[in-house]
């Protein structure tokens, strides 16, 4: 396990192109999931919290003690039951597209400015890989943090809306330092299936219900404005 101090180009391209949609999404699931005390029964896959239950799938957990982060697939207590499945499927993904930080069985973030946000924004990229509907993180120890995904269909799923989507992608393009906000912006019209138009300064897109959204980005690659057409209250 060796330590590092900024996650790899594979994993920032990656996640930049699920920063918005996820953040959207993540709100969203805060907002679903009531507060309250927790209980977990992982060899049913079952989560609940202030009566309500999830079907979920663990990721990893996180030793606030020396910042290493271990995937479910490499736990010996987990490691090849259903429980770990998005585990399995983040290492196939990580395989696939070159991603050190999903192959690896343990990472180590203890170099990083803020390990605790590190590990953070590791879970983020893997809820943006998966097309998950969220993420939970819970102190399971004194010193452990497990982190799982619901698998439910009973979440909400976030919506592209006019009226909220210039917040959504600005947010989404300042989660990640040296992130394409470009990237950022084309993933969120991909991942809703929004057919965008692309020029040299210019990304747009008509949205549900006859919106359109026109992105536009200043000589930098920042975004420069987001101008909503058509919008209806």
């Amino acid at each position: 396990m060796t330590a590092t101090t900024t996650f790899s180009d594979a994993f920032l391209r990656m996640t930049e192109r699920h920063a918005a949609w996820g953040a959207q999404q993540l709100e969203a699931f805060n907002e679903f999931m009531p507060t309250g005390p927790w209980t977990a029964d992982l060899d049913q896959r079952l989560y609940r919290q202030a009566e309500r239950d999830l079907r979920i799938s663990v990721l990893g957990s996180f030793d606030t003690s020396d910042g290493s982060w271990l995937w479910g697939w490499a736990n010996p207590g987990f490691g090849g039951t259903p429980v770990v499945g998005a585990a399995d499927e983040i290492r196939r993904l990580g395989e696939a597209h070159g991603i050190p930080e999903f192959t690896t069985d343990l990472v180590d973030l203890s170099a990083f400015d803020d390990p605790r946000f590190a590990v953070e924004t590791l879970v983020f990229g893997a809820m943006g890989a998966l097309g998950a509907c969220g993420y939970i993180g819970v102190q399971a120890s004194a010193e452990g943090r497990l982190y799982m995904v619901p698998d439910d269909p009973q979440v909400p799923r976030a919506v592209p809306d006019g009226i909220t989507l210039p917040r959504v992608l600005l947010t989404g393009a300042g989660l990640l330092p040296g992130s394409s906000a470009r990237a950022v912006v084309a993933g969120y019209f991909d991942h809703h299936g929004l057919t965008s138009r692309q020029e040299a300064e210019l990304i747009s897109a008509d949205l549900p219900g006859g919106a359109t959204a026109d992105v536009l980005f200043d000589g930098a690659g920042r975004v420069a404005s987001v101008r909503m057409r058509n919008v209806t209250r």
